[in-house]
């Protein structure tokens, strides 16, 4: 016996996503190791793309929307992608400021301070801008009417509710548990070279 219909084709896309979710983590991790010459730094951006995992299911839970396998999971692939340039900017500039001689505390608070307003600018647009799909109110212009409930809503409001869910709790993770294993890491670094000293 086999499964065959819908079943199957439902099985080859949550193959094929899954397969497409860990080749972009791969090419993120990549790049960023080329880009940073530290095998930490991706790690800890992508650790934020991990836990935005989170707010994924959580969105889902709680607005009662039945976890579509393609639209979901385009979703959550794309969600890596905005939660990682996040990460990147904030990161970017506390490896600036620590090149500039400041201490790790000061550089970190310095960086979430001035990076705080564009992380916060792209998550709210996004979500603002996905906010109608994911409630099935949008604006008809040929009638010039307002349509609640429309089959595009059935359809893509999945993906909206993940990317949504997803980016707001993954905005407090790259604000406050990023800082924090950056923090982390430069400690471990710190107690490394008191070692080899002594």
């Amino acid at each position: 016996y086999r499964f065959s219909g819908e079943q199957e084709e439902q099985a080859k896309a949550q193959a094929f996503l899954s397969k497409a979710f860990f080749a972009c983590i791969a090419i993120i991790l990549l790049i960023m190791l080329t880009q940073f010459n530290s095998f930490i730094t991706p790690v800890i951006i992508l650790s934020s793309v991990i836990l935005s995992l989170i707010g994924v299911l959580i969105g889902l839970l709680v607005t009662g929307t039945a976890f579509g396998i393609i639209m979901t999971g385009i979703g959550v692939i794309s969600l890596a992608g905005v939660v990682v340039n996040n990460a990147i900017v904030l990161i970017d500039s506390y490896n600036q400021l620590l090149d500039r001689g400041m201490s790790s505390m000061e550089a970190l608070m310095r960086a979430g301070a001035v990076r705080f307003r564009p992380v916060m600018l792209t998550a709210i647009t996004t979500i603002l801008g996905l906010f109608p799909m994911a409630t099935g109110i949008s604006f008809d212009f040929r009638k010039l009417a307002w349509d609640i409930g429309g089959e595009s809503s059935q359809w893509w409001g999945p993906m909206a509710v993940a990317v949504i869910f997803g980016l707001g709790f993954a905005t407090l993770l790259t604000l406050i548990v990023v800082p924090v294993l950056c923090s982390l890491a430069d400690s471990l670094k710190n107690r490394k070279a008191g070692f080899t000293r002594s």
